[in-house]
């Protein structure tokens, strides 16, 4: 359905330029359209508009739930004070870098999390002590004792699912 949403516009756009096109220019389209035009393509045009115009929108807020915060899968599912401590320190502070899905983080400089394969709390733990991998890509020591531990516990819930 979000790719309707998308590619409907486009059609639509491609329809106009076309019929544009075809009868000659803007003036002549105008003149084919109002005047002389099918009976069936003036009905149809302002149809296909209209559908289009509610369509989209309704699209797009029926969707909307994702965008929110969360993936389909992990919407539903409730987080303990600890796990959502983790997730707003990880918005905060590794969500520029880091792709994760269940928070939206869209970071390209860091590993996605959704992709790095199983976690676990001590990967995580072990990442955030020594700045990921201690390649000195990431800072090391980001979090400390309980901050560190809401992160890991976080990550290693919703990282992949």
């Amino acid at each position: 359905m979000e790719v309707l949403a998308i590619i409907l516009p486009f059609l639509l756009l491609g329809v106009g330029v076309l019929f544009v096109a075809f009868s000659g220019g803007p003036g002549k389209a105008r003149e084919a359209y109002l005047t002389g035009g099918n009976r069936i393509f003036r009905l149809a045009v302002p149809v296909v508009y209209v559908i289009g115009g509610l369509l989209v929108p309704a699209l797009i807020v029926a969707n909307s739930g994702a965008a929110a915060g969360g993936t389909d899968t992990l919407s539903s599912k409730s987080l303990s004070m600890e796990e959502e401590e983790g997730k707003s320190l990880f918005s905060e502070r590794c969500g520029s870098c880091h792709n994760l899905d269940a928070t939206n983080s869209r970071g390209v400089t860091g590993p996605d999390l959704d992709e790095v394969g199983k976690m676990s709390p001590k990967r995580v733990l072990a990442a955030i002590e020594l700045g990921g991998t201690g390649e000195k890509r990431m800072p090391a020591a980001i979090f400390a004792g309980k901050d560190a531990e809401a992160v890991a516990l976080y990550v290693t819930k919703v990282a992949g699912k």
